[in-house]
């Protein structure tokens, strides 16, 4: 991306930019949480899949500008590393199960492979979201 780690960080660490910059079109609205987030906040996102539900997570991962992660009660992680790169960042988002307490049901469900196209729409979105506040 042709934007400095900060400026996608801005967009990353907080709650309110992941609605903006969600690609799977679950993420509706902020429940409650801190304005930007840091080792061990907690916060609520509203989501909707199928029906409305409120999801609460937790950051587990975090190096400021570089690395953020959070997981929710299933203990799986969605993380977003930061590299510099001439000329922008490298991001790297991923949806880790590895950690989840259980990933042999997350793979019969087949979410690895779904979220692949949810992955490249948000880092999609979050460009664009970068750049609407570049402006």
């Amino acid at each position: 991306m042709p934007f400095s780690p900060e400026e996608v960080w801005s967009v990353i660490a907080s709650p309110a930019g992941h609605v903006e910059m969600d690609g799977s079109g679950t993420v509706k609205g902020v429940a409650s949480g801190p304005v930007e987030l840091v080792q061990g906040s907690t916060f609520r996102m509203k989501m909707q899949l199928g029906v409305p539900y409120q999801l609460r997570s937790t950051v587990v991962e975090y190096e400021k500008h570089r690395l953020i992660a959070w997981a929710h009660f299933g203990k799986h992680r969605w993380r977003y590393e930061l590299e510099p790169v001439d000329g922008g960042t490298c991001v790297t988002e991923s949806f880790d199960w590895s950690t989840a307490i259980s990933p042999r049901i997350i793979e019969r469900l087949g979410y690895p492979t779904r979220h692949q196209a949810n992955l490249a729409a948000t880092l999609e979105r979050l460009e664009a979201v970068v750049a609407s506040r570049s402006n």
